[in-house]
């Protein structure tokens, strides 16, 4: 390998559009790839071959590599071998190498690129990578597994690892004979090499790009239907059971279906192989034939699993097939455009979801869920815009967040809307025909939709996905009319002038007596619209706009009202208490408003604005976990108060007619309930406990599993640590062990918080899992401080384990961080990131630091009027 050298634009890196990319001097076609991993050494063997179009006459070619080492380079032209030998640069800012000669390749012509290397099945779970299991004898095990999205193809082979730079591919893995070998397409030879060895040819793929590409040798077991056009398979580690993954093989060969005939457009490949990975740092991976899974999130065990687990399932596998069409037959041409990935293959699932599963009313739960996670973020300075401006690899990671998936798939939503689900799809179904196997830019999928409904799409739209931020419209009345002005929304309240620019066509959907009126759109950054009837109006109806409403505090009581009478929908009232509780955390409105609009809603009959009302008092208690105790106490018997009618009047015994809705509202409300100190809830969860400790198994309901375990633990937590360690060591499905470690961290006792930080960097711990123990950390003061601290002694290990590049390191940054309150706090995070290099993270640590300081804010600004409103309705 070469050493580093700062290269000339245009030699080894391109900056078209400001962005670092390869030169456009050649193509490739195909490549020919042989890996033979070894796990013994956990290296691997590789030769590539890449034939080559010559765009311009050219001494030299460049692509992707990154720790690699390079052993043989050849190049061809046309059939001879150029003579000179090639020299290689290596550049380790850029990942690039580059292989110069004398002779000149001339335009028009063909030549081909053969490298030998070798590389690390690494344990970061990037590129070509190992993953461990264990086996039936308690040793360990392996296999070898890839994860190529967005950056780490390069790190798998030499190759030109960009999106737009489409190649066919035709892989041979070299294997022991015992190990199944899988790639993105099925086989097309087996023969045997030497040392008894086996090489798996596949068939050449359809034209695709390099972060798709995915290969796996293991041991493994599968099932198998013919349910669908092509054979599905799901396949899992000897140490799962395989019928485990039956939910998903019989819901993927159903949803394959229902995407070609929503599409019109065939599946393209032979196969479609699921697999469930031991170690994988995203959810899942929608590498084209061959998706790739976390255990938890393909295999379901129902009897031992609750309701929410098999929804995330469900959304996951649909999500992933949705990819199969929407990124990979038509793939985002760079990175920027990552949401048109991620932004529909969510709204998919949720659109599959809802035709497959009606009861389980996802898009209720849209509001709550999708909605508010984009509104979320995007309520913080540091947020960015859908379509983000991306200039090199090392960027990319971070657009992997509730904007391009969340706030991706609620513009869709929004758009749908404007122009209609069927037109939508009709859009939808002429963009995949026209690009199919190419790129494409946002704007492409705009004129697709154009075409369809003859609305300009690209006009309403694009505002939305190239700005940072959303509005918040502020409604007041006049006497026939209202009056509504849109300002830009900050969690933070400190808008500055140059900040509220952007005017977005805000789609204000009027719900009025008469039905709802989806023509009306404010353009301007205020306008009067007349109504009818002023007794009763909602703006953004059903919520699928992308925006906060503030009313007058008048107004929001004749809202919870109108929501008594029946005249709001779910979606509706769950979105109006989603409003004023991010209102009142960032100063537009008082907090003491939202306490007594949630007061108003204890006979709320539906789980999802439950779920809601929840949400925004732990929001609040979460902004107070560092005041004084009395205060803290009544907020808790606030909440107790509000919903312990409603907890014991559902139960917590579950019966097989519950439906889907009912099993988690049950769940949600002993939960919620029960941490607030609900002393029948918490003898019930003792009672299970004990029984569960005698060995009955059964005691606790899959529903209620992680509710049991930390209501055990925060309120007698040395009794029963032990036991919920137990099940992480022991139980027998992800679902249940992760639930388990999930919990420790509520135990509060120090010598307890001390052993809980043992786990994230211990052996019996993996890397995907590192965030587990420390969730429970954060539901208390002392965990939050105790994380803090853990984070500074072990940070060089932490950026050993989590490389910088790498999403994971981000996430536990953020844990450890975002669950401060004051400025102080945030003073001390600042003073010890400003030592470190905080390269592939120092998006998710401003966006911790933002939260931080909207809640002090919010703390300081409010503390008097929650103390007063407490005071008032006796909690205090």
């Amino acid at each position: 390998m070469c050493k580093h050298f700062a290269e000339a634009p245009g030699s080894s890196v391109d900056f078209t559009k400001g962005r670092e990319v390869l030169p456009k001097n050649v193509k490739a076609v195909h490549y020919d790839l042989t890996l033979e991993p070894n796990f013994e050494t956990f290296k691997y063997g590789g030769k590539v071959i890449i034939d080559l179009d010559v765009i311009d006459d050219t001494t030299s070619i460049s692509l992707n590599t990154l720790e690699l080492d390079i052993h043989s380079t050849k190049v061809f032209s046309g059939s001879t071998e150029i003579t000179s030998s090639p020299e290689i640069h290596y550049n380790e800012d850029t990942q690039t190498t580059k292989v110069s000669f004398n002779e000149v390749l001339p335009a028009g012509s063909e030549a081909r690129l053969e490298q030998t290397f070798t590389g690390t099945l690494n344990d970061n779970m990037a590129g070509f990578y190992r993953s461990s299991y264990k086996g039936s004898d308690g040793s360990t095990k392996y296999l070898a597994t890839t994860q190529m999205e967005p950056t780490d193809a390069r790190r798998a082979f030499p190759c030109f690892d960009e999106p737009a730079l489409k190649s066919e591919f035709t892989i041979t893995l070299v294997a022991d004979k015992a190990l199944t070998c899988l790639s993105n397409m099925d086989v097309a030879s087996e023969k045997e090499v030497s040392g008894g060895k086996k090489a798996v040819t596949f068939n050449k793929t359809p034209l695709m790009s390099t972060y798709l590409l995915a290969f796996i040798v293991g041991e493994l077991k599968v099932i198998e239907t013919n349910a669908f056009r092509v054979p599905v398979r799901v396949f899992a580690t000897p140490d799962r059971d395989i019928e485990h993954g039956r939910f998903s093989l019989e819901l993927a060969a159903k949803t394959l279906e229902f995407y070609e005939k929503k599409f019109n457009s065939e599946f393209p490949l032979p196969k479609m192989d699921m697999v469930a990975i031991p170690d994988f740092s995203a959810g899942a991976m929608e590498n084209w034939g061959l998706i790739t899974y976390r255990v938890v999130d393909l295999l379901l065990d129902e009897k031992v699993s609750g309701a929410s687990t098999k929804q995330r399932v469900a959304e996951v596998v649909q999500h992933e097939l949705a990819h199969q069409w929407f990124g990979n037959l038509v793939t985002m041409d760079f990175w920027d455009g990552l949401w048109l990935n991620e932004g529909f293959a969510t709204w998919m699932s949720w659109y599959s979801c809802n035709a497959f599963y009606p009861e389980w009313k996802v898009w209720q739960g849209y509001v709550t869920d999708n909605l508010q996670s984009a509104l979320s973020l995007d309520s913080l300075r540091s947020s960015h815009p859908i379509e983000v401006p991306v200039k090199r690899a090392d960027e990319i990671n971070q657009i992997f967040d509730a904007i391009s998936y969340s706030k991706g798939s609620c513009v869709l939503r929004m758009i749908s809307k404007y122009i209609g689900e069927e037109t939508f799809m009709e859009g939808v179904r002429r963009y995949l025909k026209k690009h199919a196997y190419g790129n494409t830019q946002t704007e492409d999928l705009w004129a697709a939709l154009s075409d369809a409904s003859g609305k300009d799409v690209e006009k309403v739209m694009d505002i939305w996905t190239k700005n940072v931020g959303f509005p918040v419209v502020t409604v007041t009345e006049n006497k026939d009319s209202i009056h509504v002005k849109q300002n830009r929304f900050l969690r933070t309240s400190d808008v500055k002038p140059e900040e509220d620019k952007t005017l977005y066509p805000v789609l204000l959907a009027l719900r009025t007596k008469d039905g709802i009126n989806e023509d009306l759109t404010l353009t301007e950054r205020e306008a009067n619209f007349k109504v009818k009837d002023l007794d009763f109006f909602k703006l953004n109806a059903d919520h699928s706009g992308v925006y906060r409403t503030s009313y007058t505090p008048e107004r929001l009581q004749k809202l919870g009202q109108a929501a008594k009478n029946g005249l709001l929908s779910v979606e509706d009232r769950a979105g109006m208490i989603a409003d004023a509780g991010a209102l009142a955390a960032s100063g537009y409105q008082k907090t003491s408003g939202i306490l007594s609009l949630l007061q108003g809603f204890k006979s709320e009959p539906e789980f999802v604005v439950w779920d809601e009302i929840i949400s925004r008092i732990g929001s609040v208690r979460g902004a107070w976990v560092f005041e004084d105790e009395t205060t803290k106490d009544a907020l808790k018997s606030f909440q107790l108060d509000l919903i312990k009618d409603k907890a014991h009047e559902l139960g917590w015994s579950f019966k097989d007619t519950d439906g889907h809705l009912e099993q988690q509202f049950k769940s949600m409300l002993f939960g919620s309930a029960g941490l607030a100190g609900d002393e029948k809830i918490k003898a019930a969860a003792f009672d299970m406990l004990e029984k569960f400790k005698a060995g009955d198994r059964t005691a606790i309901h899959p529903n209620i599993r992680s509710s049991v375990y930390a209501i055990g633990l925060s309120f007698a937590d040395q009794k029963y640590y032990d036991l919920i360690l137990n099940e992480y060591r022991t139980a027998g499905t992800s679902d249940e062990r992760n639930t388990a470690m999930r919990v420790l961290g509520r135990a509060k006792s120090p010598e307890l918080i001390k052993r809980t930080l043992t786990f994230p960097l211990s052996d019996e711990v993996k890397s995907q899992d590192i965030y587990l123990p420390l969730g429970g950390l954060r539901t208390h003061k002392e965990g939050i401080v105790a994380l803090w601290s853990w984070v500074k002694e072990n940070w060089d290990e932490l950026e050993k384990k989590l490389p910088p590049g790498l999403t994971m390191l981000g996430s536990v940054v953020s844990i450890c961080t975002s669950s401060f309150t004051s400025k102080e706090q945030m003073q001390d995070i600042e003073g010890f990131f400003a030592k470190k290099s905080t390269k592939g993270f120092d998006q998710s640590l401003a966006q911790s630091l933002d939260a931080v300081k909207a809640k002090a804010q919010w703390v300081e600004r409010d503390g008097k009027d929650v103390k007063t409103w407490l005071a008032e309705n006796k909690y205090l």
